[in-house]
């Protein structure tokens, strides 16, 4: 135990953690990507609030929040431990480096990054996560069963300018994110190699630009669209 405790504080160790619950996070990004393009259902919502009760009443699911759960704890921690480790190594920083020549700007941003699409987190949860979970939502009657009605928050909360702004700046920071974290990742797992890195690297920018946009198309859809 005592081992493993060393090994995962370590410097390593917890860009180790960072990597792995990084991409079971992008796992679930796909996963509830493709739950919420269940709004373009021309149903008023019906698709997606079975849905949306389905995700918040089986028990494997709720289990799965859980892990969901500890994926984003480790994954801040550890971003928030590496930064301070990184800063008390060099405080003074890249003023007289010119960090532009050797790195990409989202590498240098992660932070900052970071701290945006967690402040997004935290609205998000609290506008969706919480009602739907918790309750304070208006009901809906779908084929004579009661159901809670997230479509119209869905609907409502988009109809918010600064709201939908939000959204949409998030998910360009998440994308930026995501580009960096993604080779990062394979890289600290020690899963590169010259033959196969650049296909890594491809497919991570795709992968966070189809995402990122999937995810930013929604509020502007309802925002311009549907009034």
């Amino acid at each position: 135990m005592n081992w493993f405790t060393k090994t995962f504080s370590s410097t390593m160790g917890r860009k180790i953690v960072m990597s792995i619950t990084g991409l079971f996070l992008c796992s679930f990004l796909v996963v509830h990507l493709i739950g919420n393009l269940q709004l373009f259902n021309n149903d008023g919502g019906e698709a997606f609030n079975i849905y949306s009760r389905f995700m918040g009443t089986n028990p494997i699911i709720r289990t799965m929040e859980f892990v969901l759960l500890a994926g984003f704890a480790f994954h801040i921690y550890d971003a928030l431990v590496l930064t301070r480790r990184n800063k008390a190594a060099r405080p003074i920083g890249y003023a007289n480096n010119h960090p532009e020549q050797n790195s990409t700007w989202s590498s240098r941003n992660m932070g900052l990054l970071g701290t945006v699409i967690l402040v997004f987190l935290i609205i998000h949860l609290w506008n969706f996560f919480v009602p739907a979970r918790f309750g304070g939502l208006e009901g809906v009657v779908i084929d004579d069963v009661e159901y809670e009605n997230l479509y119209l928050r869905v609907v409502e909360s988009f109809q918010v300018w600064w709201y939908v702004a939000i959204y949409v700046v998030a998910m360009f920071a998440l994308a930026y994110h995501l580009i960096h974290g993604f080779q990062s990742a394979f890289q600290t797992l020690g899963l590169d190699h010259k033959k196969y890195t650049p296909f890594i690297q491809m497919f991570g920018y795709a992968f966070s630009v189809i995402v990122c946009f999937g995810f930013a198309i929604i509020p502007l859809y309802f925002f311009f669209f549907f009034r």
